[in-house]
């Protein structure tokens, strides 16, 4: 079969600590994160039928055509993940707690007989692993869930703040990693600032570029831009199935 290309929204989830947890309870926290993925699409009226969901074994990787908005991903989506999480962790033992990493990117992908692959899900896989995603939801001890987007969702969704869309509470984060060099952002629900970044990458954000001089007449004129089998950061992602 022919491959077939298509720009997406991906979205990856990824429960926090999974490894360290036995058998039993490892199940239990899957069912419970597709229990709160699947309800938070569904709460956001978004077309499930519609994504294409990747399991990981510890997340899931959300294909999603472009007919849902990313601006429906990156705010009305997180905020009723965040919800979802809240709810079970008031049912939930301190054994079962369940955190989420989550990363939003959006880019080219290509299907064939195996699955999927395209280096904007590489990217997407990347981001939700990074340890600075990892140290922030490690500090944030009150937070159910942290959450980075890459610089182009940032620049083109997250600071031109649509409805459920701070950008003043997320920052920037330098990521360095094997294939990808590139600025991220990073937030966390119920906080002003991401917890646990580097002094360095603390600093508020941008508000928006510099507005243009102002022009001056004169009389003088001057003449003159495999999702299969593939390994992605530590582990091995496939197609489909458990991780």
């Amino acid at each position: 079969m022919a491959t077939r290309s298509t720009h997406v929204s991906i979205l990856v989830v990824d429960i926090e600590g999974y490894g360290r947890r036995p058998n039993p309870i490892q199940a239990s926290l899957r069912t419970a994160m597709y229990d709160v993925v699947r309800g938070a699409v569904a709460d956001c009226h978004l077309p499930w039928d519609e994504f294409t969901a990747l399991d990981r074994g510890d997340g899931i990787l959300l294909l999603v055509p472009p007919a849902t908005s990313p601006v429906d991903l990156a705010g009305p989506l997180i905020r009723a993940l965040d919800e979802g999480l809240t709810e079970k962790a008031r049912m939930f033992s301190a054994a079962h707690a369940m955190r989420l990493r989550v990363a939003l990117h959006a880019g080219l992908v290509e299907e064939d007989t195996h699955g999927w692959v395209g280096e904007a899900i590489n990217t997407t896989a990347r981001l939700v692993d990074a340890q600075p995603l990892r140290d922030t939801l490690a500090a944030a001890s009150r937070a159910h869930l942290a959450f980075i987007v890459s610089d182009e969702i940032y620049r083109g969704i997250i600071r031109h703040e649509y409805r459920f869309i701070d950008a003043s509470t997320f920052r920037p984060v330098r990521l360095s990693l094997k294939e990808l060099d590139t600025t991220a952002w990073v937030h966390v629900p119920g906080y002003p600032a991401p917890p646990g970044l580097p002094p360095a990458q603390t600093a508020p954000p941008p508000k928006g570029p510099e507005p243009e001089p102002p022009v001056v007449a004169s009389t003088h004129i001057h003449g003159d831009q495999v999702f299969g089998d593939k390994f992605i950061g530590n582990k091995n992602v496939y197609g489909a199935g458990p991780a």
